[in-house]
């Protein structure tokens, strides 16, 4: 199996804490706009639904083009946003590209929100 190749780094998994427990700082705010930012987009919540259904939990982008009703770069476009926001993590397989949705960044935003652990 090919060694993955990184097409974007991702920002930092557990950017602060729980609202409840503290005020964010200018910094943590800005990183946790840039994921809500990034889930803020209709076609990028379906794509990230599309990633989550899928058995293994990843597809190639010519596996959601379809179904997404978009074409094929304005669906690699959105899914470079949710990379670039570490929602999602990508890997490229000859010339393919598949994303996978990354659990951790959705569970932290979870106690971030909600102050519950996972």
């Amino acid at each position: 199996m090919p060694k993955p190749l990184p097409i974007v780094e991702p920002v930092d998994s557990a950017c602060c804490a729980p609202l409840v427990e503290a005020p964010l700082s200018h910094d943590e705010a800005g990183q946790l706009a840039k994921r809500f930012k990034a889930l803020g987009d209709p076609a990028r919540l379906r794509l990230l639904s599309l990633l989550m259904s899928y058995e293994d939990g990843e597809a190639c982008t010519c596996d959601v083009t379809d179904e997404m009703g978009l074409t094929q770069p304005t669906v690699t476009h959105h899914l470079r946003r949710l990379a670039e926001a570490g929602l999602v993590s990508a890997e490229r397989r000859g010339t393919w590209t598949y994303y996978r949705v990354e659990p951790q960044a959705l569970s932290d935003l979870a106690v971030v929100l909600t102050g519950q652990p996972e």
